[in-house]
């Protein structure tokens, strides 16, 4: 038994946490809270017991606000306070801004979850009525009672990173949208063209082969491009395939997509014009593909430049892009205190769901960062094949007696995992070792 005075490791970094945010919220300051807008902005200045001492709105943008920041430091001061700390909702680019300015007049600033304005809005008179001036009150009112957090301050490195990473992620859907639009058009008037390869977008030799049919195919008619012969067609397959970025062609998926030319499924009279869509279709998602590359050899540059790449790709499995993906959505890792803290900040760790005797029924939480998440998803989705550990850990879980997962809840699960692996790697500065990763001890060093 414990004497009561035991504390878990929630406790300590709770109370960690508590005591971070104490020193940017003393006692001897003030609590400027702003509800941020366009231009007209609302600010109240509060004692700790969310008294308000001085109210007021000014018609500025954000790069304006220095004005705001200098009322609320002598509003403060005549009051008894030393200073004032600033409080504001992290919507939009706007409180990057205020936080610049508040570090060039040496104020601390917090953050307040948009999440809990709205819940406290609604607790503070069981009504759903909103106004800028009371939002500034309900969020100085939060940071007051510690409910809020310190943002993530980034240098201009780390800042590429996530940008491009957002980049990324916009190419990234574009592309995939692009994909399914292909994939319905040809269903639709021309299937067997589809068929003519397994993984057809993976193919360069299919996207090469698609394009010279559907550059010849006038008015949809595939006839004319059968005419040319199959001699004629693979030339022409093969002086296409450097604008797919192969040099060597599968002449496999050629033949299947010349003999495809003669099949007559699909629904005819829409075929001239979902083929000529399809070209277009086809033109913009070669495009973005090539942006795509662009953004990535960029964000592995970063990598080099940050002196993370070799301890990242150390990981079986993981790629230089994928992991930079995941960096641009974390920042430093060495924020994180932990790396069951980075899982929760992706929202993939498990949430409890007891009381007494009762056991739930527990699952993800699902918090934290979308991106985060998925960016670990599409990483894990590679790394499994290539991955001994990974892949045994995601075996286990799907086949063990008790507790079985199902598969998608096993790939989250090892997303987890390979996000605890990489902050290992990067805050530590080592290689990432397997014996380790499975559970063992680290084999000794060969004399």
């Amino acid at each position: 038994m414990h004497d009561g005075t035991h504390l878990s490791r929630g406790d300590l970094n709770r109370n960690r946490r508590l005591v971070q945010l104490r020193e940017l919220l003393p006692m001897e300051n003030a609590i400027m809270g702003i509800d941020l807008a366009d231009r007209n902005q609302a600010a109240v200045v509060t004692d700790h017991d969310s008294r308000v001492l001085a109210r007021r709105r000014l018609n500025c943008r954000a790069w304006e606000l220095g004005e705001l920041l200098d009322w609320a430091i002598h509003a403060a001061q005549e009051k008894g306070f030393a200073s004032v700390s600033v409080a504001c909702e992290p919507t939009g680019h706007r409180w990057r801004v205020l936080d610049q300015l508040a570090a060039e007049r040496g104020l601390p600033l917090v953050c307040v979850q948009p999440l809990l304005v709205w819940r406290a809005r609604e607790g503070e008179d069981l009504t759903w009525d909103k106004s800028d001036p009371k939002d500034a009150v309900l969020i100085a009112r939060l940071a007051a009672q510690l409910r809020c957090y310190a943002p993530e301050r980034v240098d201009s490195t780390w800042a590429r990173l996530r940008h491009l990473g957002a980049r990324r992620a916009e190419l990234t859907a574009e592309a995939t949208r692009y994909v399914n639009q292909l994939r319905d058009l040809l269903e639709c008037v021309w299937p067997a063209g589809l068929d003519a390869s397994p993984s057809p977008f993976r193919s360069r030799s299919w996207c090469a082969a698609m394009t010279v049919v559907l550059d010849r195919a006038t008015a949809g008619d595939l006839t004319k491009v059968r005419r040319l012969g199959r001699t004629r067609f693979t030339k022409a397959v093969r002086r296409e395939l450097p604008h797919w970025g192969a040099k060597r062609p599968c002449l496999r998926i050629i033949n299947a997509m010349f003999d495809a030319l003669a099949d007559t499924a699909g629904v005819l009279t829409h075929r001239p014009g979902a083929l000529e869509r399809v070209r277009l279709i086809l033109t913009s998602w070669q495009h973005t593909r090539e942006l795509l590359g662009e953004v990535e050899a960029r964000m592995v540059a970063l990598l080099d430049e940050l002196e993370l790449t070799t301890l990242v790709t150390s990981i079986d499995g993981l790629t230089a892009v994928g992991a930079a993906s995941i960096l641009a959505e974390t920042g430093d890792l060495t924020r994180f205190h932990s790396p069951r803290s980075l899982v929760k900040h992706a929202g993939l760790c498990p949430r409890d769901n007891a009381s007494g005797a009762h056991q739930g029924k527990s699952s993800l939480s699902g918090r934290g960062r979308p991106g985060l998440r998925a960016a670990a998803w599409r990483a894990v989705w590679a790394a499994l094949p290539n991955n001994p550990v990974l892949a045994a850990r995601f075996q286990h879980l799907t086949t063990r007696d008790q507790n079985r997962l199902a598969r998608q809840q096993a790939r989250a699960a090892c997303g987890a995992a390979l996000l605890r692996w990489l902050h290992v790697v990067v805050t530590q500065r080592t290689q990432w070792d397997a014996t380790v990763a499975a559970g063992g001890r680290r084999l000794p060093m060969a004399a």
